[in-house]
């Protein structure tokens, strides 16, 4: 495979007939590209097993296409709507922040600006080369005054930062102060991080009247096509930033620094970030001006809000019980929301389309892209029995993910050198394209949002993550989609979106709902509405292993953005700061759900118990299995072992495993079909749950290090089936479907749709 020159999305991830579906592509030295619609079936090419297919679908946008590039701009921001130019000040004005700056010394950055980068024209708060505090001055026409402290900043400290400018008196002020408290900053009171730094200066009467955009946390500058963007991105918290026309004096400065009360004349603009903060958190990129003079702004490529400000004193965690100490927005550099592409063709989903998997094929040459999206019924509508409810929010989390380059101890934890795939290689040289929840951003603070609305090499079919060496994700979650094809059931197709949006409503319809291969992250909304579908006597065949682990988010208005705080649990690529751990989006706690009280073991008999990566294994038969409740599970296998074979690791017991555990919530009639054995010592037991650190925690030693097989009928003749592993449904197509795991799965699905209630007893 060379590496693909054509990269696009779509605008949403699911869609049902009638509805339209937007396609932006961006091409590099492709001139024309060729675009089919074509329904995705197995996404694997390993000869070892069926080969990669798909179906071209006749639709009315199959056809050659112009190629042109689209660049993406990253960096989170605010845009202030000033319509009324009150922000285009002409003679003495003041800027004060209080910020936190984690990348000081990574060169110029915007705080509060005016100001163009082409034409010098403007005034800008900024922070200068080498972290110091600077001011930036500027009429266009050669004018230009820039002043710079003489003390320098350092990173995740909190600073009170203003300057003052007087054009008639030609004076400058720039006032730096540190608010260490006990708990705000990564320096505590016992370092001595400095007192107030003052400079002031002579300076030139220039006179800063322009026409960029006012902007937090960066600047404008201008591209060769004249259209103005942000640049000098910032990295780091602000605070309750406002402007003055008029400069104030040292000993105002400095009141401002201890949140006195200072002479509210000539004050242009104050925005409060924490206005807006209610019991579900913050549901708008709005940011509000409190002066009265509705100088509102918007924030771009959404930074993480509810973050704790100068000062925050630790004694509350939750922002919406403490709004006034959770005034702080912190701004990335590579944050990235939406990639805004321009439209280059649309599909209204015709009615004649079933409810699948599907993608839009793009090729020109050896170049090929795949953008996939999933065909859902009419809302209130079922076509089939079955459900296969894809784990979009997970392919969200894992999208674009760093870990084979970037991840440290990857090496060590996967048991094998990472297998760079040209995906794989292109992310790497193009971080543009944004980060996963799995990744940190370039001040190593970590990745809490994650959004579909960009191009996702990790997420198409023929993909094999770089990281485990086979297939992850979506494309493993086409395994299924292909059994389910060649055994001839025939079944619907939802996302995590649909469920998260439409709760019981959507599942209702259904007999039974089959998951994905890894249905890791899921909202309170969803776990809701499968606990009461269950309990309403439908069925559940949970087809992977490390499901319903992560509290996610989705905000109300960008179902194809996530919000994850990884908290101090959990096996995660980084953690959330102390104060951190609530999501803005939503106002709930982040990290594990069962620490919440809601472990997997509750909903589907099973939870996360062990991972590892070097080789799969097998589930011997238990003395439950031989139940007569289980007998039709087993019609058929006389085998005592079960997926000793697969494409997913080489057994359908691998990756990440799941355990049943009475202690944790697995119901008591739950029969233990079968568990796994034979793992290595790569496999090890979960960190939330080791509580002491010594040996023995390998899958040679640790009990816990194995994958359970659990089935369990529940109340109104409903039932549950959990497979345990990841690499359960990468067995399905050995030997040409004819296998145990085939034959045991296929026993279970016909069972479970049929209308005949599941015995209880």
């Amino acid at each position: 495979m060379t590496r693909t020159s054509i990269h696009g999305y779509t605008d949403r991830i699911s869609v049902a007939p009638g509805e339209r579906i937007r396609f932006m592509v961006s091409c590099e030295d492709v001139e024309t590209y060729r675009a089919d619609i074509v329904r995705l079936i197995h996404g694997d090419t390993n000869p070892a097993g069926p080969g990669f297919k798909e179906e071209v679908i006749d639709t009315s946008v199959n056809g050659e296409y112009q190629g042109r590039f689209q660049p993406i701009r990253p960096g989170s921001h605010i845009i202030i709507e000033d319509g009324a130019e009150r922000l285009n000040l002409n003679g003495a004005f003041t800027l004060h922040a209080f910020i936190m700056p984690t990348t000081p010394a990574k060169g110029a950055q915007g705080i509060l600006a005016r100001w163009s980068a082409e034409r010098n024209c403007g005034y800008a708060l900024v922070i200068e080369d080498g972290g110091r505090l600077g001011l930036w001055v500027g009429d266009g026409e050669g004018g230009v005054v820039r002043v710079k402290s003489d003390a320098s900043m350092r990173p995740w400290v909190w600073y009170s930062v203003a300057a003052s400018y007087d054009p008639v008196s030609r004076r400058a002020i720039l006032h730096q102060e540190p608010l260490v408290n006990a708990t705000n900053s990564l320096l505590g009171r016992a370092y001595p991080v400095g007192s107030a730094s003052v400079t002031e200066t002579a300076a030139a009467n220039v006179k800063p009247r322009g026409h960029a955009p006012f902007i937090i946390a960066g600047y404008a500058t201008t591209t060769p096509a004249g259209e103005a963007i942000a640049a000098g991105h910032y990295n780091g918290k602000i605070e309750r930033p406002r402007v003055y026309a008029r400069a104030l004096g040292q000993d105002e400065l400095a009141a401002l620094a201890k949140s006195k009360h200072v002479e509210a004349r000539d004050l242009v603009t104050s925005w409060d970030f924490a206005d807006g903060i209610g019991p579900n958190g913050i549901p708008s990129d709005r940011v509000t001006d409190t002066s009265g003079n509705g100088l509102h702004g918007r924030c771009v490529n959404m930074p993480v809000r509810a973050m704790t400000g100068h000062n925050w004193t630790g004694r509350e965690e939750n922002f919406t019980h403490a709004p006034g100490q959770y005034g702080a927005i912190h701004f990335h550099d590579d944050d990235l929301e939406d990639a805004r592409w321009e439209l280059d063709f649309e599909l209204t989903i015709p009615a004649t389309m079933r409810s699948d998997v599907y993608a839009a094929r793009l090729r020109s040459g050896e170049a090929e892209e795949y953008l996939p999206f999933f065909v859902r019924p009419p809302k209130g509508v079922a076509t089939a029995k079955i459900l296969f409810l894809a784990p979009t929010a997970t392919y969200a989390a894992y999208a674009n993910e760093h870990m084979a380059f970037d991840g440290q101890v990857v090496q060590a934890i996967v048991g094998h050198t990472p297998i760079f795939s040209d995906q794989d290689l292109y992310l790497n040289e193009h971080v543009e394209l944004g980060l996963s929840t799995y990744d940190v951003h370039s001040d190593l603070s970590g990745v809490c949002y994650s959004s579909l609305r960009r191009p996702i090499p990790n997420m198409r079919p023929k993909y094999r993550h770089g990281v485990t060496g086979s297939l992850w994700g979506f494309a493993s979650d086409l395994d299924l989609i292909d059994w389910l094809n060649v055994e001839g059931y025939r079944y619907d197709v939802a996302t995590d979106e649909d469920l998260h949006r439409d709760g019981l409503e959507l599942l209702r319809h259904y007999k039974v709902v089959l998951t994905g291969t890894h249905p890791e992250y899921y909202s309170g909304a969803m776990l809701d509405a499968l606990e009461a579908f269950i309990a309403g006597g439908g069925r559940i065949m949970y087809m992977g292993g490390n499901g319903f682990y992560w509290v996610t988010s989705f905000p109300p208005d960008k179902p194809y953005l996530i919000e994850v705080r990884k908290a101090e649990s959990g096996s995660r690529a980084w953690q959330a700061r102390p104060g951190e751990y609530y999501h803005a989006t939503s106002g709930e706690r982040g990290g594990l759900w069962r620490n919440r009280g809601r472990a997997p073991q509750k909903l589907v008999g099973v939870g996360f118990s062990a991972e590892g990566f070097d080789a799969g294994s097998y589930f011997r038969r238990m003395p439950d299995s031989f139940d007569p409740k289980a007998r039709f599970i087993f019609d058929g296998i006389d085998d005592e072992i079960i997926g000793n074979f697969g494409l997913v690791g080489g057994g359908a017991a691998g990756h990440e495993l799941d355990r049943y555990d009475l202690q944790l919530g697995t119901p008591p009639n739950a029969l233990l079909l079968a568990a796994s054995e034979g793992h290595s010592d790569n496999y090890l037991h979960v960190v939330e749950e080791v509580y002491f650190m010594f040996p023995g925690f390998g899958g040679t030693q640790d009990f816990a290090v194995r994958a359970d097989m659990v089935y369990f009928p529940t109340s109104n003749g409903g039932g549950v089936f959990s497979t345990g592993s990841i690499s359960w449904c990468g067995s399905l197509s050995h030997n040409g479907y004819e296998n145990n795991v085939s034959r045991l799965t296929g026993n279970l699905l016909t069972r479970f749709a049929k209308d005949e209630p599941l015995p209880l007893g």
